[in-house]
């Protein structure tokens, strides 16, 4: 049985309309499922978790939401940050981990090419 808890998507490497595209529907069905609450998406990609920037997907009106299948670029905005390994870079880690918490996230979708994990 899934665990109840909030979501946070994230666009990372070449914007195009497919990476939005695919973040409506991840969107779309996040906001279906019984089991999550809060919808956030990271400004900028993975520095937008690590910098608490977190969109509030509620506060965007329904034709916002619609709209992504069609929009070029990258809605949320996009990023070439390689975390790399932990040993070299736990701060980061843990600094996700911290964020995470805070808004009771429970579950990550990273969507992208180059770099993305």
């Amino acid at each position: 049985m899934p665990v109840r808890g909030n979501a946070v998507y994230a666009q990372s490497g070449g914007v195009t309309s497919v990476i939005n595209a695919s973040a409506y529907g991840v969107i779309k069905a996040a906001m279906e499922a019984e089991f999550i609450d809060d919808i956030y998406a990271g400004l900028f990609g993975i520095n937008g978790v690590l910098e608490d920037k977190l969109i509030d997907i509620a506060k965007e009106s329904f034709e916002a939401i619609e709209g992504l299948r069609y929009t070029p670029s990258a809605a949320f905005g996009s990023c070439r940050k390689k975390l790399g390994n932990i040993e070299e870079n736990r701060h980061e880690f843990e600094r996700i981990i911290q964020v995470f918490k805070a808004h009771k996230i429970r579950y990550f979708f990273y969507n992208g090419g180059n770099d993305s994990m």
